[in-house]
């Protein structure tokens, strides 16, 4: 009871700290601009490596390829504008920790290049540059982001237009499917990062693949995902959360609840962490230890793994 309590203050206390962004909800989202088409492999021959778990042993039967490509086609062209907004509502603030925390695990290194898929709103990106900054005092260090939808990544272009960065092309953009990242080279980039975007694809050991292919040896896979919390009392609320309270959210947030309910279906189905874990050491990459660490009892799960060196 006492934890439900504070829970419920805390979603109060955000809400009025995000009362401008609930404001913007209200209002007309912006126009649907086009999303990616899936990508042809066939334009590069790529790296051999490990054969990973296919979708439908990840997933069973229960989320058609569909369902997924709908989301991130669709969905996210609906709510690109207000993504940040929501999520920081939803998840009562702790998303800015989470990504704080995420981009310390990697590690950066000083000239290190990181692609972050599905990263189009730029809020893991802007964290990795300025750790690099201010961390390691580094300039040179760059960040390609792709995302498979158009609308997101404008909301990105428009969020560092003016910065440092933007001025010294640190950072670039691309529309493309985390599938099939066809115009990214072998083995190019130091850091492969994706954040909350594994649950929205239809085959995410292809995402894999590619992670493997176009990371450097020694490389780090960085992978931050909705997790299950295995602890009763509060793996109950959290499923409750994603259930009900999602969808009512949507309902009242962005006037929208069928697809914030494909949105809590398409987390709520995702892999456990252990199974996940697994399906990223079936695709070549080394994870420490269990290979997973929680944050707040697996509502977020972080995944830093590193490809082998021949």
């Amino acid at each position: 009871m006492l934890f439900a309590a504070n829970l419920r203050r805390t979603f109060v206390q955000v809400c009025h700290a995000n009362a401008a962004a609930l404001t913007n909800l209200m209002r007309p989202s912006a126009p649907v601009l086009p999303a990616a088409r899936a990508m042809s492999s066939a334009s590069a021959p790529k790296q051999q490596q490990p054969a990973a778990l296919s979708g439908a042993a990840l997933y069973g039967d229960e989320v058609p390829a569909d369902h997924k490509e709908h989301i991130m086609g669709d969905v996210y062209c609906r709510v690109a504008d207000r993504y940040d907004a929501v999520s920081d509502i939803i998840s009562m603030s702790m998303n800015k920790r989470w990504k704080q925390r995420f981009v310390e695990q990697m590690r950066p290194q000083p000239g290190d290049k990181m692609i972050d898929v599905a990263g189009g709103t730029c809020e893991v990106a802007k964290r990795y540059l300025h750790y690099q900054d201010s961390v390691n005092r580094d300039r040179t260090s760059s960040v390609h982001v792709v995302d498979f939808n158009e609308n997101m990544l404008e909301v990105g272009r428009r969020r560092l237009a003016g910065s440092p960065w933007m001025r010294d092309r640190r950072v670039t953009f691309a529309q493309g499917n985390a599938e099939d990242l066809a115009d990214v080279p072998d083995a190019s980039v130091d850091i492969y990062c994706i954040s909350a975007g594994m649950h929205n694809l239809p085959h995410p050991e292809k995402a894999l693949s590619e992670a493997y292919r176009v990371l450097r040896a020694g490389g780090r896979f960085a992978c931050l995902e909705y997790g299950h919390t295995d602890t009763p009392v509060i793996g109950q609320l959290c499923r409750w959360y994603w259930d009900s309270a999602i969808p009512f959210l949507g309902h009242v947030l962005a006037r929208d609840r069928a697809s914030y309910e494909r949105l809590a279906r398409s987390v709520r189905t995702f892999p456990h962490q252990a199974k996940f874990a697994q399906a990223i050491r079936d695709a070549g990459f080394h994870l420490p230890g269990k290979g997973y660490d929680l944050y707040q009892w697996g509502m977020m799960v972080a995944y830093i793994g590193t490809k082998p060196r021949a």
